[in-house]
């Protein structure tokens, strides 16, 4: 068996830079545990599987450890694969997923992914979490992931997690998420997985589904523009919108090719 395979740097337009996420198209869907073995294989944060159905396409997300009930660059990735290679002439893609209908719009050269409103709210700090940090933030709040809102761009670039106490949350799918105002932009974050392969995630788009509403009513404007301080980096241009939160940026291409599966 013979699969298409494209790796895709998401919110950013250099290659090597933003968040990396493989992107397969199917004919048919595999069973699951061959999905996270390929996802496993890939050893990126995110492989998104999709497959065309009616007038929009189904869409699943795995890390090498599971499959995600959300995963933002992995959507805007596949949103490139379908529009600019497999040369998709809608207007909007509609993808069905676990997390209810996704649209994916286009302006300029930008995706714009309408993504769920997941409003952090007050929470208490788990121990394990206290402990990790070598600074302890200002606010705490939860919604899928951990919100841990710090004073300064440069306490989140200082932020170190020891790994000992870290790794043994118990967060389910969920995260936690670092963020601050930026010093050139609206806000800056990091995100990081307990136990997971890919630690520091490079550039989350799910964790804006929490930090666009939490930073629109602090700020007290809709329109934002963020950035991840990754190692690699990315930029995300953020909107509120009533009940929903839209997540805009780059992608570019960084291979083709074939994934080969001879003896499956």
């Amino acid at each position: 068996m013979e699969l298409e395979l494209f790796q895709v740097s998401a919110f950013t337009q250099d290659p090597f830079a933003g968040n990396p996420a493989c992107v397969i198209p199917l004919q048919k869907w595999l069973p699951d545990d061959l999905l996270l073995k390929i996802a496993r294989e890939n050893a990126v944060a995110e492989t998104a599987f999709y497959m065309e159905e009616g007038p929009g396409f189904k869409l699943r997300w795995f890390t090498p450890e599971m499959e995600m009930d959300l995963c933002g660059h992995a959507t805007l990735a596949t949103a490139h694969v379908i529009k600019n290679i497999k040369k998709f002439s809608g207007k909007n893609i509609i993808f069905d997923t676990r997390s209810g209908k996704i649209t994916v719009s286009f302006k300029d050269s930008r995706y714009l992914l309408d993504l769920p409103n997941r409003d952090p709210t007050p929470h208490g700090m788990p121990l394990l979490l206290k402990d990790s940090l070598n600074l302890q933030p200002v606010e705490v709040l939860k919604a899928r992931d951990f919100v841990l809102v710090f004073p300064s761009e440069n306490i989140i670039k200082e932020i170190q997690i020891n790994r000992n106490y870290f790794d043994r949350l118990e967060l389910g799918t969920g995260g936690v998420i670092v963020t601050a105002p930026g010093d050139e932009c609206d806000f800056v974050s990091r995100f990081f997985t307990p136990g997971a392969s890919v630690f520091e995630d490079p550039v989350t788009g799910s964790a804006h589904c929490s930090l666009i509403p939490y930073w629109s009513k602090k700020l007290g404007r809709s329109k934002m523009k963020a950035r991840q301080l990754s190692e690699r980096g990315g930029e995300l241009f953020c909107t509120l919108k009533e009940d929903r939160i839209e997540v805009a940026g780059h992608a570019v291409t960084y291979f083709a090719g074939s994934l080969l599966l001879n003896n499956v």
